[in-house]
């Protein structure tokens, strides 16, 4: 059985969760940079993936899109701790979870905090704190929804890593090291713990980004 290939930019928080999930279940794997900050997505990745996103995943012939499809099949396909509960109640909850970050916290966290606040300095350009404070209050939100979901679990599911916990540590790495985050963490006393357990893994360690 080949290495699996994964296509993506090691900055990306999505690239990252499946990186995540390989290094969870002890999995080697490539990691073929895609780099779309300085231009357009290169054409090579546009054929891997018609919308134009990353990351994108081949294994044995098999071209696989679409994150969430990744990391499971990553947990299907290959041994290793199973990170996807039994329990048809936590599994529920997981995907509850993964589609919450999906469809509310990716965009207003990652698409206009974590954009304007990190990545526009990067280019050379100034943050627009119109669109920072005009996302603030869904991102607050969104935390408070997963603060409450969580409960007092060691993880979000379970006292076990789930892909509920590995879709979203990348998305939360960057908004941790956001100044704007301070207010919405300090109420959030079960978000602090738990980032302190999922920060700590090693599959974090090994897959963050040096100069982060």
């Amino acid at each position: 059985m080949n290495k699996p290939t994964l296509y993506g930019p090691a900055y990306s928080t999505y690239t990252r969760s499946a990186r995540l999930a390989l290094e969870e279940k002890g999995v080697d794997y490539n990691l073929v940079e895609v780099d779309f900050l300085q231009g357009p997505m290169p054409a090579e990745q546009v054929a891997r993936h018609p919308f134009a996103r990353v990351p994108a995943f081949e294994h044995d012939g098999f071209e696989l899109y679409e994150v969430a499809a990744i990391e499971r099949y990553i947990d299907e396909a290959f041994d290793g701790p199973s990170l996807q509960p039994k329990s048809a109640q936590e599994r529920a909850r997981m995907n509850q979870i993964i589609s919450i970050v999906d469809s509310y916290t990716y965009p207003c966290t990652v698409g206009q905090l974590v954009i304007q606040r990190i990545v526009m300095p990067m280019l050379g350009e100034n943050p627009d704190e119109a669109a920072i404070a005009e996302a603030m209050p869904e991102i607050s939100k969104c935390m408070d929804v997963i603060a409450g979901l969580r409960a007092d679990r060691k993880y979000l599911v379970s006292d076990r890593v789930t892909l509920a916990d590995i879709h979203l540590a990348p998305i939360f790495d960057y908004f941790q090291n956001t100044p704007d985050s301070a207010p919405i963490l300090q109420e959030n006393p079960g978000l602090r713990s738990w980032w302190a357990e999922m920060s700590e893994r090693e599959s974090m360690q090994k897959t963050q980004l040096s100069s982060a």
